[in-house]
């Protein structure tokens, strides 16, 4: 088996050279390399250098990117957060109605059967809850995945169109 770490090469070095950096403690400068350029980087995930660019796209590109028939430019990152706060509004305004509606329920059975209405106010007090944060839990996995698609087709469209270049 190989090690798939490698060591970066020594630079070249005559024996005075490595001699006075030895005494100095201190390695030798490395030599200069050219500039970061990410238009030249072939492995270019995708990721934004700066949030600048896509501050100034969300407003002005937002009602253009909507009516695009042909599908060319997703919105879907960027109304995730809309989308997940809209669905904690409608599971929180459910979880009222079923808590309220299960209690008064069971409030109202007492008078009829004991036993009944406190079976119902008790499995109201646990099912309730529990099926509102099972259905939190669904709706981000829901969201998480419909971004993670979008993110992997903006990233795979974006790869297509550096190799086309």
């Amino acid at each position: 088996m190989t090690d798939s770490t490698s060591v970066p090469p020594l630079p070249d070095l005559t024996a005075s050279e490595a001699a006075q950096a030895a005494r100095a403690g201190t390695a030798p400068a490395p030599a200069t390399t050219p500039a970061y350029d990410p238009a030249a980087d072939p492995d270019n995930t995708g990721v934004p250098t700066s949030l600048s660019d896509d501050a100034t796209a969300v407003g002005r590109g937002f009602f253009s990117a909507l009516f695009d028939l042909s599908f060319r430019t997703f919105i879907t990152r960027r109304l995730a957060s809309v989308f997940y706060l809209v669905g904690l509004i409608a599971i929180a305004i459910g979880f009222l109605v079923y808590l309220v509606n299960g209690l008064v329920g069971g409030i109202s059975l007492l008078w009829i059967n004991a036993g009944a209405g406190i079976t119902a106010i008790i499995a109201t007090i646990i099912i309730v809850p529990l099926v509102s944060f099972i259905a939190i839990i669904a709706l981000r996995f829901i969201i998480e995945a419909v971004v993670a698609l979008i993110a992997i087709a903006e990233n795979t469209e974006r790869t297509a169109q550096h190799t086309r270049d």
